[in-house]
Parts: structure tokens; C-alpha cells; sequence
């Protein structure tokens, strides 16, 4: 946009910005500021809470690099993904998950919509509410991704509005999902995790050298069995010093919702979405516990991440366990979901569709 109202105050968008070579968009109101980064996948990067001065969007080490400038030394698919992994919020669709072949085509790991850029128009721009709309399509699969960013004047809540299209002539078989990491501050050894009642699901194996959790178990949240015999209560964050790297799975929620709570600061960050679309919630644990490439026992993050599928294996494993979305030809799948930051203490008993937290009683 060469032309809008200049606002100070209230809600405000602008899609006139550049980080690192790439096009960026930014919304925010009196409490929040998104940024999107529309050249790279459309990716939320930073989303801060202005109050506390907080962002909650995880960012690695290297951070965002601008693909026009650097050539990958090796095509292995799944080393050029985690070249460009900057952190924070991908939308993870046709292919979430390690690679594979599928349909004839390649696709590397969480292909392919998050490595190329989305188109951007601003649909609303008012003092009161704000509204930008992102749309690409993918390399290797006929489906068209709409993603809609909405911010309302005062409120602390991002509405977000997404569909996929199959534009094929045939049906076809997808992995959605929202790969949302979070990291310090509000994820400390002081933090707890809220999620409705659930079956928990262990990785089929163990994924590194240092993952704690016991393969293949079942059972209901929070209770983890561990490979040494202990008991783990996944309603705790465990610190960096716990140096483990694991994949876990929650299935069977009443409510797609969940609440990670700093109880040192009483800051908070709470996503709710549609279950009956995301079955499971993929929780990758990466505590301290990732050594070699492309984490060499830096990084300190937890991704949630609902998902229509389960196992990190990509399309044909979701096929194989009967978990994979399959879209008609023709046919468009929409959901919304509520993503933002909170304040309070307490146990957080619920996160509804708008994204309100109910805290023991207390509606915030």
C-alpha cells in the first residue's frame, strides 16, 4: 500500500516493510504487534505483547535468512527446510512432516507453502479493526492457501482465518499443521502447560540420542512414561537443563485448546481451534536436548501444534494410520483459530473459539 490513513493509535497495518531482503507485514493495536513475513511462507515471526514487552514466537539461532542470497551446499530436503527455519508460526500444508515422496512428487520436510511467498492485500484498515489476507499456492501439489490476520482495537486476540483448495481434478490426501513455537521468556522451568482432558501419545520411537520419553506409550494427559521408569507430568515445563528432545501427541480433546502459563510473571500464551479439523496436537519438546545440526544443544523452545495428523512421517505415514485429511477435487477445508498472550494466575480451566481464558472460574 503507497496510500493509507496514518494512524498512531488504534488499530494499524502496513505491508510497506522490508526484514532482511524480504517483504513484511505488520499489524498491531493498543496491546499487540504481529509480524508476518509475506516473502517467506507467510510466517508469523514475532508476535509481541507491548505491556510486558514480550514476544512469544521462538527464533533460532540463525533467524531469518533471505533465500535469494543463499545456496544451499547440499539438496538434502530435509537440511534446506531447517536452513531457512527462522522460528516462530508456519503454516505447514500440503506436507507436514520429514520427507518423502508422495503422488510423484518430492517434498521436503514441512513442504511446501512456508518456503515461498504469498501474495498480501489489506482488507480492512480502520482504527478499529485490521485485517490483512494472504494467499499462495503450492509447488507441487494443486492446493491454494488463503490465510486471513484479523487484529480488533484493545484486544489482545489474533483471529485467524485459513482455507485450503484443492484445485486438482483429483482427490487428494494432505498433512495440515500449525507449527507454532514458543520460547523464553513465558517458556521457563516455571511454566505450565493447560490442555482439556486428552489421550497423550508417545513417539513410536525415540527421535534423538537424548529423548527421555518411553516409545509407543498411551495414556491419558498429563502422565507421560519415561524411558527410565519415572513418571513425567507434562503440565510442567521442564528447564533447559533438562537436555532431552522428544516428540509427543495429544488426541481425543474435548476442545481444541491449550494455555502455557509463566507462573514467575503470570504471563501467558493461549491458541484455540477447531478439533474437529486438528485431531491431534503435536507437542515437539525441545528442551537443551538437540545436539549436531542444526541445533548443537542451543535451543530451549516447545512447539504446539495442532495437526489433522498424526506422526511426524508426512503424507503416506497419515495414510497408512488412516489420519490424513483427504480433500476432494474441487473442495475447500476452512478453519479459524485464536491465537494470543494473557495475563493471570491461577489454573486455566478453558480457551474458547474468540480465544477468552477462563482462569479458575475467572473469565479474562
Amino acid at each position: 500500500m503507497h496510500y493509507q490513513d496514518e494512524r498512531t493509535t488504534g488499530c494499524r497495518v502496513s505491508d510497506a516493510w522490508t526484514y532482511r531482503g524480504l517483504k513484511t507485514v505488520v499489524l498491531e493495536n493498543e496491546v499487540v504487534r504481529v509480524t508476518v513475513l509475506a516473502d517467506k511462507g507467510a510466517d508469523i515471526y514475532s508476535f509481541v505483547h507491548k505491556p510486558s514487552d514480550t514476544d512469544f514466537m521462538w527464533r533460532s539461532p540463525w533467524g531469518v535468512r533471505d533465500p535469494r542470497k543463499t545456496v544451499p551446499p547440499t539438496g538434502d530436503p530435509s537440511s534446506v527446510w531447517l536452513d531457512f527455519y527462522e522460528g516462530g508460526w508456519q503454516t505447514v500444508v500440503p506436507h507436514g512432516g520429514y520427507s518423502d515422496q508422495v503422488y510423484g512428487a518430492d517434498f521436503g520436510i514441512h513442504g511446501d507453502v512456508n518456503l515461498i511467498p504469498w501474495d498480501v492485500q489489506v482488507i480492512e484498515d480502520g482504527v478499529g479493526k485490521v485485517s490483512v489476507r494472504f494467499t499462495a499456492k503450492s509447488v507441487r501439489m494443486p492446493m491454494k492457501v488463503s490465510k486471513t490476520l484479523t487484529l480488533v482495537s484493545d484486544s489482545p486476540t489474533l483471529k485467524v482465518e485459513e482455507s485450503v483448495t484443492s484445485e486438482g481434478e483429483e482427490d487428494l490426501d494432505v498433512v495440515w499443521l500449525e507449527h507454532i513455537a514458543i520460547g523464553p521468556p513465558v517458556l521457563s522451568g516455571n511454566t505450565r502447560l493447560f490442555i482439556p482432558e486428552s489421550k497423550l501419545l508417545s513417539h513410536p520411537e525415540s527421535i534423538a540420542k537424548y529423548s527421555k520419553l518411553e516409545p509407543g506409550f498411551s495414556g491419558l494427559w498429563p502422565n507421560m512414561n519415561a524411558k527410565d521408569g519415572s513418571v513425567l507430568d507434562f503440565s510442567h515445563i521442564p528447564p533447559k537443563e533438562d537436555r532431552s528432545l522428544d516428540m509427543a501427541y495429544m488426541t481425543e480433546m474435548t476442545e481444541g485448546w491449550y494455555a502455557l502459563l509463566n507462573e514467575e510473571t503470570n504471563i501467558g500464551w493461549a491458541v484455540s481451534y477447531p478439533v474437529e479439523t486438528f485431531k491431534f496436537l503435536w507437542y515437539w519438546r525441545n528442551f537443551g536436548g538437540g545436539y549436531g545440526y542444526p541445533w548443537y544443544g542451543r535451543c530451549y523452545n516447545a512447539g504446539l501444534e495442532p495437526c489433522t495428523s498424526f506422526g511426524n512421517g508426512g503424507i503416506k505415514q497419515a495414510q497408512e494410520n488412516g489420519t490424513a485429511l483427504n480433500i476432494p477435487a474441487g473442495d475447500t477445508v476452512s478453519v479459524t483459530i485464536s491465537a494470543g498472550p494473557f495475563m493471570g494466575g491461577g489454573n486455566v480451566v478453558r480457551v474458547d473459539p474468540d480465544g477468552y481464558v477462563t482462569f479458575d472460574g475467572q473469565h479474562i
